[in-house]
């Protein structure tokens, strides 16, 4: 595996801004991906393997909103394929997440049956 990971000076420099703990939540969620690529790809980077079947092909940006605050993240992209991490949702607008009946005034509050 290669060295993906944040020097621990640059993460303990970051924690004098108040963003350490997003900063180190990034990383984690960013080693994951990476990791989880790694496995779907059949090799780590940079590493010739027979298995491999597919190659990587740049990243892509996406905010992910949390309570330490929004985390700035690089999705791998693949050449042939795609990858989309299983933890994040696919962006959806408001009203296609939910139906127009259910967006009707009452309707929210009513309960079946009563």
């Amino acid at each position: 595996m290669t060295e993906d990971r944040l020097p621990l000076a640059e993460l303990l420099a970051k924690a004098g801004d108040g963003d350490f703990l997003r900063s180190v939540a990034e990383a984690v969620v960013q080693l994951l991906m990476e990791t989880d690529v790694d496995g779907l790809i059949g090799a780590s980077r940079y590493e010739r393997s027979g298995e491999r079947a597919t190659y990587r092909n740049g990243y892509r940006e996406r905010a992910l909103d949390t309570r330490l605050g929004s985390l700035q993240l690089r999705i791998p992209k693949l050449r042939q394929g795609s990858y989309f991490p299983p933890f994040l949702e696919a962006r959806r607008t408001w009203r296609r997440r939910w139906p127009r009946s259910s967006r009707k005034p009452g309707l929210a509050a009513s309960r079946p049956g009563g």
